[in-house]
């Protein structure tokens, strides 16, 4: 049995489910990986961490250094957006082991005639090495080796050859070239190196036939005519202008306004029913002008400094040419009839649902085809950001094949999971490749219930992979604490837009709409299955706000990343405190997490949009710099107000009928 390889290497971290899937990090960050690496004997060791494109041949690395307990930590920066693999690999630092030896017996007084003869062989191996590796580096190992094995030939006394075997500068350069062909190698672990839209970006939905400039008469609007609404929608610092499906919409069970049943002549029908004689899910809907009107829109967004994003429904309506080209690729009735989609008490009488389930394989992988031509298609077209309605509800291979195939040559394209169901199910879905995810936060109310739930998304190890995007609302999501108007807004929009780097509203939610159909979580009149038309500059609008917040999240790069969330102390029933910094010095080798964090932004919110509340933030001074006792600037990042505080007990009254939250920063009494 060969017995050269006796490095052992376990536990190593980050890493999913044994390395099953990718753990996902951004273009700029660094990856840092910890391990226990032991071995029998009392050898010194090393160690590297390496990392490549997934692939390529060639790997890049960085020392690991043993840290605590034979555990070893190194780092390596993030540069390119791309699947990566990576892994650990060590082994016997004998010229290290060596020289701890001679030094040693040197100073015990004891012969190591026996150690200067194995130096030697040591060095003159390593010379070889240095010799042959590229760079200005090795170049000056091999000199600075060479001279040390002629000083050894020259040298008359073990004294001499022994002090020139323990000089810093040699054993510095024997060690860059090891020898490492018994070294043992870990396997190799996954990781997915996305673009920065992957984790930072404020979303806007829009439906682009509710664009009129008139509220008082509305009419569907073109791609084209819904054009002028970008400028604003820029100007209140939003990076992704989100529309529901563009596709032609079905006329065979088409819905009427508030999901009626008897559609009128002129009803518009419902987006999510996707198909037509006019085409499927490549083609746009005429009457919102077409192919051509779609690709002047997405360059418009462009020209303001925004992207599309565009909805993916897997679904059919019963006029989808694929009804009659594939009728396999449906779910049939005893009778032969195809089953409309349910999800009981709802019916949706317009949609077919698709069958992944179909026993033929040719048939199936022709289904998949046929969906992953579809990503592509507009991924060709210059949309780089999926929203995936209902993902839960197809396999879970599927969408890990799917998504693998866009990003293998479309690294940069981003896939939003709305998929509202069981925690495991989410979890998997952004394991397997979701670039973000929907939250529960709409459900998550209380200053308890928020805090117990972003510890988890942003300190349990979700955070190796799950990116929480919170949207306030959306067309299926009226949520009931909006019944307490504008104050419920306010703390939603300051929540959602400084809990995560990722948020999103839905349109009319700067508006304060929160009129609901009886008493259900949906909106009376909904867009998705009429025409709207607003008056933008309503009374009582909180455009100001949403355009304050996200100047912040711009000028505040703590705002811009996920993972970086830390609750604060607060003496308050209904107050949420926490600080988002950046990270600081060295982080610990053995957690990842910061010693210390600077650049901090503070949020205080009060929680309930009915009652006032004083509170006593107690923020943890030492972790940004400032003693307990010593005096500090208070900033107030939207007003700009400066005060000087001494101690970590900061008053603050927020009232939701005025002002129900606070964004600072604290800093040194001369910045």
């Amino acid at each position: 049995m060969g017995t050269r390889r006796t490095v052992v290497i376990e536990r190593i971290a980050p890493q999913l489910d044994g390395g099953r899937f990718p753990i996902k990090r951004v273009v700029g960050d660094e990856l840092q990986v910890t391990a226990d690496i032991f071995a029998d004997g009392h050898d010194l060791l090393d160690a590297s961490l390496l990392l490549r494109v997934e692939g390529a041949s060639a790997w890049e690395e960085a020392p690991m250094r043993p840290v605590d307990n034979d555990r070893w930590s190194g780092r390596l920066a993030l540069r390119r957006n791309a699947r990566h693999r990576y892994a650990v690999e060590a082994w016997r630092d004998r010229f290290g082991s060596l020289h701890a030896a001679l030094a040693k017996k040197v100073e015990a007084g004891v012969p190591y005639a026996t150690e200067l003869a194995e130096g030697r062989e040591l060095l003159e191996a390593a010379l070889g090495r240095a010799s042959s590796a590229p760079g200005r580096t090795a170049a000056a190992d091999a000199t600075l080796l060479a001279g040390a094995l002629a000083g050894l030939r020259r040298s008359r006394s073990e004294a001499g050859r022994a002090a020139i075997l323990l000089a810093e500068p040699l054993l510095e350069a024997a060690r860059r070239h090891p020898d490492r062909s018994a070294a043992t190698r870990s396997d190799e672990l996954p990781l997915m190196v996305d673009r920065e839209r992957a984790r930072f970006g404020a979303w806007y939905e829009l439906f682009p036939r509710s664009q009129s400039r008139d509220p008082r008469k509305p009419r569907a609007t073109t791609l084209d005519e819904a054009t002028w609404r970008l400028p604003e929608i820029a100007r209140l610092g939003f990076d992704v202008v989100y529309m529901p499906p563009i596709h032609p919409i079905g006329h065979t069970n088409r819905k009427g306004r508030n999901n009626s049943l008897d559609a009128k002549r002129g009803d518009v029908g419902s987006p999510y029913a996707i198909g037509s004689a006019d085409g499927g899910h490549d083609a746009v809907a005429r009457e919102l002008g077409g192919l051509d009107a779609f690709l002047r829109f997405r360059e418009e967004v462009e020209r303001h400094g925004m992207e599309v994003a565009l909805d993916i429904a897997i679904q059919a309506s019963p006029d989808h040419p694929w009804v009659k080209e594939h009728p396999e690729w449906f779910r049939h009735a005893p009778d032969g009839t195809i089953k409309y989609a349910e999800n009981p008490p709802k019916k949706y009488q317009d949609i077919y649902p698709i069958e992944f389930g179909n026993d033929d394989p040719e048939a199936r992988a022709a289904l998949w085809r046929a969906w992953r031509d579809v990503f592509m298609t507009w991924v060709e077209r210059g949309v780089k950001v999926f929203r995936v309605d209902n993902p839960h509800t197809k396999p879970i291979p599927f969408w890990e094949w799917l998504i693998s195939e866009v990003q293998r040559d479309h690294p940069d394209v981003v896939f939003l999971s709305e998929a509202f169901t069981r925690p495991k199910m989410m979890q998997r879905l952004a394991k397997v490749g979701f670039t973000q995810s929907y939250t529960y936060f709409t459900w998550r109310e209380t200053r308890d219930e928020l805090r117990d739930y972003f510890t988890e998304l942003t300190l349990s190890e979700m955070r190796e992979y799950f990116r929480g995007n919170l949207f306030t609302n959306t067309p299926d999501i009226n949520p009931h604490h909006t019944d307490h108007g504008r104050p419920a807004f306010v703390i939603r929009s300051v929540l959602a837009a400084t809990l995560s780097s990722s948020y999103g509203v839905y349109s009319g939610w700067e508006l304060c709409e929160y009129a609901r159909l009886d008493d259900r979580e949906e909106y009376l009149d909904s867009e998705k299955y009429e025409v709207r038309a607003r008056d933008w500059d309503a009374p009582g609008n909180i455009k100001d706000l949403l355009g304050d917040l996200n100047r912040l999240r711009r000028e505040w790069r703590a705002l811009q990343h996920y993972d970086n969330l830390r609750f604060e102390a607060v003496t308050a029933g209904r107050t949420l405190f926490y600080r988002k910094a950046l990270p600081h010095g060295d982080p610990d080798p053995l957690t990842g997490f910061p010693h210390r964090w600077r650049e901090p932004v503070y949020v205080a919110v009060n929680c309930d949009p009915v009652t006032p509340e004083r509170a006593f933030l107690h923020p943890d001074l030492p972790a940004v710099g400032i003693g307990w006792d010593e005096p500090y600037q208070v900033i107030d990042l939207v007003s700009g107000e400066r005060r000087t505080e001494r101690g970590a007990d900061i008053a603050v009254d927020l009232d939701p009928a005025g002002t129900p939250f606070t964004i600072f920063t604290i800093g040194p009494l001369d910045r």
